[in-house]
């Protein structure tokens, strides 16, 4: 009898209407999120894959010279997005040149990944003299400035790909490092830990096997919002002239190559600067999206166990 009347009261329809699940806040979160992550794809595709197929596209050489067809505007001779002071092909120079600013983007935030997943979960879940190490390391790091850093390091060790990779990597290691940790500290402290050490798993079996998977979902997006900040730190490195010296044609160089031009031919700084706003834009929403997403999927969750009741009543 108990069971019946359970299950009686288990089905029986909320007072909680459709309507009112509508307009609940995690339902708007969740349509946002999905926006995000729409347009976020979109914008950010829209700059990979013609970068990434850059070779195979029936493109002029990114550094052929052409005097006599120097600063044409754009969709003209065929040029798309127009000509530089050199008359080589703008729309080739951005692609190939973005396949260099991609390539040290996505090298930094792998590596800083692993740095700052390592040294996070370690501080977090080791404690002790390991945390106190790391988080004097984050905040000494995180006092500097950080372009001024980058800019010290290029001058001592030159501004070779690796060089300007590894440090980018170091620049921003900090951030996933302390995410990490706050992550680890949660999860050391439910009863599936203390089950594991009862079982007589060790630390770094119980870290590996137990924490890392729990929590690497929420650590790899803060890597994906870092990539667009890796990149805009190359392209900045490369305006300055400390990026990847020549024959690279990066997406910094490339707008500073054609600043001097900007009053009589505006698109030689404006189509490369829409193309890095395009993708930085682009992986913002895709990863602002996916955390929202994760954030909001428990407590979705929670409003599905309610049977709006379609009356209204």
């Amino acid at each position: 009898m108990t069971t019946v009347t359970d299950d009686t009261e288990r089905l029986r329809p909320s007072a909680v209407t459709a309507k009112d699940i509508a307009r609940a806040g995690v339902t708007r979160r969740a349509r946002d999120s999905r926006l995000k992550i729409w347009v976020g794809s979109i914008c950010a595709l829209v700059v990979i894959l013609p970068v990434a197929f850059a070779r195979v596209l029936p493109l002029p050489s990114p550094d052929a010279t052409d005097l006599g067809a120097r600063r044409l505007s754009p969709l003209t001779d065929g040029h798309l997005f127009g000509t530089d002071q050199l008359g080589r092909d703008l729309l080739a120079r951005v692609l190939f040149g973005g396949q260099v600013s991609l390539t040290i983007g996505v090298l930094a935030v792998v590596v800083s990944g692993l740095i700052g997943l390592t040294l996070g979960s370690l501080a977090g879940y080791l404690g002790g003299w390991v945390d106190t190490v790391v988080s004097r390391l984050l905040e000494a790091q995180l006092s500097l400035p950080l372009l001024m850093m980058l800019l010290l390091v290029v001058a001592l060790f030159g501004s070779s790909i690796p060089v300007i990779t590894f440090v980018i990597a170091i620049a921003q290691w900090p951030e996933i490092a302390r995410i990490t940790r706050s992550l680890v500290l949660v999860e050391r402290e439910k009863p599936y830990i203390d089950a594991a050490r009862v079982l007589g798993l060790g630390k770094f079996a119980t870290l590996v096997r137990h924490v890392l998977p729990n929590i690497i979902k929420a650590a790899s997006l803060v890597v994906l919002l870092l990539l667009a900040q890796a990149v805009l730190l190359e392209s900045a490195l490369s305006y300055l002239g400390a990026g990847p010296q020549r024959p690279f044609a990066t997406w910094g160089r490339i707008i500073s190559d054609g600043q001097d031009y900007i009053t009589t031919s505006w698109w030689l700084v404006t189509l490369p600067g829409l193309v890095i706003v395009l993708m930085v834009v682009g992986v913002n929403l895709l990863g602002d999206g996916l955390r929202d997403r994760t954030a909001g999927s428990s407590l979705r969750g929670f409003l599905k166990k309610f049977r709006p009741n379609r009356s209204g009543a």
